[in-house]
C-alpha cells in the first residue's frame, strides 16, 4: 500500500536541482577565498614494492586504491584527509586515488582538480563525473537535508566509475583523518571462506538496529524476513574496504537501487544512504577493529555536541555528526578533539607567515 508521507518524486527532484545551483554558487564564491599550501612530498619506504612503470597505470597490482567524493562545500576536510593518507602512509607513491565529481558542476570539476594539482603535485589521482541528476530521482527525503544531496549516493556507484581491473578500493568520508598506514586497512581479508563477503567496515552491534527502519518496515514480514539468517550490525558506511569484482557479480547497484525505489512507494527508513546499505549488506560483513572508523566526532545530530574517542587504540578520526572540525575552529568554538584534525589544514589563511 502506497503511503501517503512518500514525496512527489518530480518535486524532489526540482528541490534537487534548486538545492544544486543555490549551493553550488555559494560553493564556487566562498572557494575562491580559500587557498591551500602545497604538501610536501612524501616517499615509498626501503621495503615498499617497485611503483609502477606508468605513473597513470591504475591496473598495477601493488598499488593501494582509495575512493572519495569530491566538491567544493567540503573540499577543505578532502585536502586534510588526503594529506594525512600520504603523511601516514609507508609507500605513499603507491597510493591511487579516485575522485568522484558532481557531472553537473563541470566548472567545479575544474577547479576541484586544478586545487589538487596544485597541493599534490606529485598525486597519482583520477576523477571520475557521476551523474548525479539521475539518481536524485531516487532519493528520498530523510532527517538532515545534506544527507540527501545525490553525491552522497555515488559510493552506491564506484563498481560502475572505476575501471574493471580496480578489484578492491578503500572508500573514504571527507571528514575524516588516517593517523595508521592505509595499506593495513586495504590489506583486510574479504572472507576467503566465503566468496560473497563484498564489503568490510567496523561493525557496531551494540547499537539499536531496529531504529534504522520504520514500524511499517518492522510490521510487514515480506520486508523484515530480509534479515532472516543473517546478524545485521549497524555499521558506518564514511569508511569501507569493498570488493569491487564481488559487488559487481552480485549486483549490488541493482539491489540498493531497488530498496530505494520501494523508498518512494513506502517510507520504510528515514537516515539516508546508509539504510540500503544495511539491508544489503548487513550481517555479512568482514571484520574491521573500531580503530579503523573513531567515528560520531561531529556530535551527530547534535549540533555543538563534542565527543570522546572511543575506548582503545585510534588508526581514523572521523567527524561525522553535524559538526566539522574545520567549521567549528573558524567559529573559534573547537571540540577538544578537534585540534587532532588542524594539523592537517591546508587551508591558506592570510596572516599564514612563511617559515
Amino acid at each position: 500500500m502506497a503511503s501517503t508521507h512518500a514525496p512527489n518524486s518530480s518535486a524532489l527532484i526540482r528541490f534537487c536541482l534548486i538545492l544544486l545551483i543555490s549551493t553550488h554558487a555559494a560553493a564556487i564564491t566562498a572557494h575562491h577565498h580559500q587557498h591551500f599550501k602545497q604538501a610536501p612530498k612524501f616517499y615509498n619506504s626501503p621495503t615498499c614494492a617497485t611503483i609502477a612503470p606508468e605513473p597513470t597505470d591504475t591496473c598495477w597490482d601493488e598499488a593501494v586504491h582509495v575512493a572519495m567524493t569530491l566538491d567544493i562545500t567540503y573540499l577543505r576536510g578532502s585536502m586534510a584527509a588526503i594529506f594525512s593518507v600520504l603523511q601516514h602512509s609507508s609507500c605513499p607513491e603507491n597510493v591511487i586515488f579516485h575522485f568522484v565529481t558532481a557531472a553537473s558542476r563541470a566548472s567545479s570539476s575544474l577547479l576541484l582538480n586544478r586545487t589538487l594539482s596544485n597541493s599534490f603535485p606529485y598525486l597519482n589521482f583520477q576523477i571520475y563525473p557521476f551523474n548525479d541528476l539521475q539518481v536524485a530521482g531516487l532519493i528520498s527525503t530523510s532527517i538532515r537535508s545534506a544527507l540527501d544531496c545525490p553525491l552522497n549516493y555515488a559510493r552506491n556507484y564506484l563498481a560502475n566509475l572505476l575501471p574493471s581491473c580496480v578489484r578492491k578500493v578503500v572508500y573514504l568520508d571527507s571528514d575524516l583523518v588516517l593517523v595508521d598506514d592505509i595499506a593495513k586497512l586495504a590489506a583486510t581479508p574479504l572472507g576467503i571462506d566465503n566468496n560473497n563477503t563484498v564489503l568490510a567496515a567496523p561493525e557496531y552491534c551494540n547499537a539499536n538496529f531496529s531504529a534504522y527502519f520504520t514500524p511499517s518496515f518492522w510490521s510487514n514480514p515480506s520486508l523484515s524476513l530480509t534479515f532472516a539468517g543473517r546478524r545485521p550490525c549497524y555499521f558506518n558506511t564514511g569508511v569501507m574496504v569493498i570488493d569491487l569484482q564481488r559487488w559487481r557479480a552480485g549486483d549490488c547497484t541493482r539491489k540498493i537501487e531497488e530498496w530505494m525505489e520501494l523508498q518512494k512507494r513506502m517510507r520504510i527508513y528515514e537516515l539516508g544512504s546508509l539504510p540500503p546499505f544495511l539491508l544489503v549488506f548487513a550481517g555479512n560483513i568482514g571484520p574491521v577493529d573500531h580503530r579503523w572508523n573513531q567515528h560520531g566526532l561531529g556530535g551527530d545530530n547534535f549540533r555543538g555536541l563534542c565527543r570522546d574517542l572511543h575506548p582503545g587504540p585510534v588508526s581514523l578520526l572521523h567527524w561525522s555528526g553535524k559538526g566539522k572540525p574545520w567549521a567549528r575552529l573558524d567559529a573559534n568554538r573547537p571540540c577538544p578533539l578537534d585540534a587532532l584534525w588542524a594539523p592537517y589544514d591546508l587551508l591558506q589563511t592570510p596572516f599564514a607567515l612563511e617559515a
